[in-house]
């Protein structure tokens, strides 16, 4: 029976919670290890081995050590090719390079501002941690932006890479889960009409849910 791979970190950060979508889609087992943050354990000597950056998730397969979610999930999914959902991150050259194009454009496009309203919008009121709204209002305006090619692009095709579920639209989960359940600004997804259909559909997916249930669990 295969060791499960451990995963550091806690659920409810985004990049822990893109791994272990990832995890369930591709039906590996895993163990998934609490990393106290607030108490600096990301910090630790033990931790910096794994993780050089001291931030989560880490990621070990028995000898190998990775870090960085989504190197993680592209490592799940070519080591893991026939378990689960098998076409993950796609099953020829030209699928896994539309794939990869959407997974920059999340990284690249999408993150940046996604990442900066999740932290001001969801995180910084539970930290009491002063909103800055000028910074909020920028961020909202490039999301919007963003959002704007997406709405075109998934006019053509029922998910981001094409026909199918991926990688790409997973790496999406997180970041668009809290904004659209835990801020008041779920209107950029979902007043859209191609991108509130595509939110609606990956966000139903039992692995999300899993994830979700997860969340609730530590909180």
């Amino acid at each position: 029976m295969a060791t499960p791979v451990k995963v550091y970190g806690p659920p409810l950060s985004t990049a822990v919670s893109r791994v272990l979508a990832c995890l369930l889609e591709k039906d590996v087992q895993f163990q998934l290890i609490p990393i106290n943050m607030s108490k600096g354990e990301h910090k630790s000597p033990d931790f910096l081995k794994i993780q050089p950056f001291g931030q989560v998730p880490a990621f070990q397969d028995e000898s190998i050590s990775l870090f960085e979610s989504r190197a993680i999930c592209r490592y799940l999914c070519e080591k893991h090719a026939e378990k689960g959902n098998k076409g993950l991150y796609g099953t020829n050259p030209l699928v896994k390079a539309s794939i990869d194009q959407w997974l920059e454009a999340e990284g690249q496009s999408f993150n940046p501002p996604s990442s900066v309203l999740v932290f001001q919008l969801a995180f910084a009121p539970r930290m009491k941690i002063k909103q800055d709204q000028a910074l909020i209002n920028q961020n909202v305006e490039k999301l919007a932006k963003v959002l704007e090619v997406y709405e075109k692009n998934l006019g053509e095709s029922r998910f981001l890479a094409g026909d199918d579920f991926s990688l790409a639209d997973l790496s999406h989960l997180p970041n668009t889960h809290y904004l659209v359940n835990a801020t008041a600004r779920g209107e950029l997804f979902t007043s859209k009409k191609n991108v509130g259909r595509w939110w609606g559909e990956i966000s139903s997916r039992d692995s999300w849910k899993k994830v979700v249930d997860m969340q609730k669990q530590t909180t």
